[in-house]
């Protein structure tokens, strides 16, 4: 265990943690909505720092990150524990395990054994990754700064409720994080857990502490699927910066959500149209492989710049970040 961050001592032995937007009250002998964050003694602890569910070394595609030195690797890592309660949650073994159980599984390690793995694979990057990072702060923290000292990459992949004093806090040693934006306040209620409030402060805020942004929804069939919706994440996204990419992903049923079809490869290409017409560079179809939509195209001569295949680069048809054909800047980190 270590001491949590982010959280003040209140009357009666009672803590306020504010790691993240649910800024959760926690009677001693209590854990937060995370249920990995105990009050013991009238002092916050994490429970999960150095304890590692789940480890892989992912291409960075698969964050989904398209932006963000396109075809390298990152060594991917995560905890068990999330704030939300998602429905449709792809990892809610380990996402919801500490909500249904008293221990915190997970292999002890440490952040020199997680960079010295991520610099031994050949990583680009370390991703936080698979549940929510902000539940394991403590360990991502000491995590990105020593991989900065090492000239490692540090990616978030988030549902976007990092409260502003973390994000302030982990952004001088993150250089991505796709976001999530999942659907409207009700949506956020209903299915997560959460407000959508507090998720669009984080992209503007991590936005605007220099930190690269890429925004996936997943899309549901009869949940989040409407073309007012989809017009209003992409004028968002748009009034914070038309140079960040929309990944619109296909939903596959799981977990609690087993009512719900497939997502249509139409209605993705629909989101795509609807992206792009509202002033986005950048929109990808994420989940459907083989359809076209994961390409990455010139904003101003619409010339094939990266040609994907799931995961993987078939082709690269630009220079030193800019198309070949008109010349054009193509944003991002470490483009080709």
């Amino acid at each position: 265990m270590k001491e949590a961050m982010f959280y003040e001592k209140l009357k009666d032995g009672k803590v306020r943690c504010f790691l993240c937007a649910q800024h959760c009250t926690i009677s001693p002998g209590k854990r937060g909505i995370c249920a990995v964050r105990e009050n013991i003694d009238g002092t916050l602890y994490s429970l999960v720092y150095g304890k590692v569910i789940a480890r892989h070394i992912d291409p960075i595609e698969k964050k989904p990150l398209f932006h963000f030195h396109p075809g390298s690797k990152s060594y991917s890592i995560s905890t068990v524990g999330c704030n939300f309660k998602c429905l449709h949650c792809q990892n809610y073994e380990i996402s919801q395990y500490p909500k249904l159980h008293k221990d915190i599984p997970g292999e002890e390690m440490t952040p020199e054994q997680v960079v010295r793995e991520a610099e031994l694979n050949g990583c680009k990057s370390i991703s936080y990754t698979y549940t929510e990072p902000t539940i394991f702060f403590e360990f991502a923290y000491d995590c990105a700064r020593l991989a900065r000292q090492r000239g490692i990459k540090n990616v978030f992949v988030s549902n976007g409720y990092t409260s502003p004093e973390a994000t302030r806090e982990i952004a001088p040693y993150l250089d991505g994080n796709n976001i999530d934006l999942k659907g409207d306040d009700n949506f956020y209620r209903r299915i997560a857990g959460a407000r959508l409030e507090p998720v669009l402060n984080t992209i503007k805020l991590m936005k605007e502490l220099g930190v690269w942004v890429e925004v996936t929804t997943l899309i549901i069939p009869g949940l989040n699927d409407s073309e007012d919706f989809l017009r209003w994440v992409a004028g968002f996204i748009r009034s914070v910066d038309p140079s960040m990419p929309w990944h619109v992903t296909q939903f596959y049923p799981t977990y609690q959500m087993l009512d719900r079809p497939r997502t249509p490869v139409s209605t993705l290409r629909r989101a795509r149209e609807i992206g792009l017409q509202s002033g986005l560079k950048y929109v990808y179809e994420g989940n459907v492989p083989g359809e076209g939509g994961e390409n990455t195209y010139c904003p101003n001569c619409k010339e094939l710049l990266i040609e994907r295949y799931g995961f993987s680069l078939l082709r690269i048809n630009m220079k030193d970040s800019r198309c070949l054909k008109c010349n054009t800047l193509i944003d991002g980190i470490g483009m080709p």
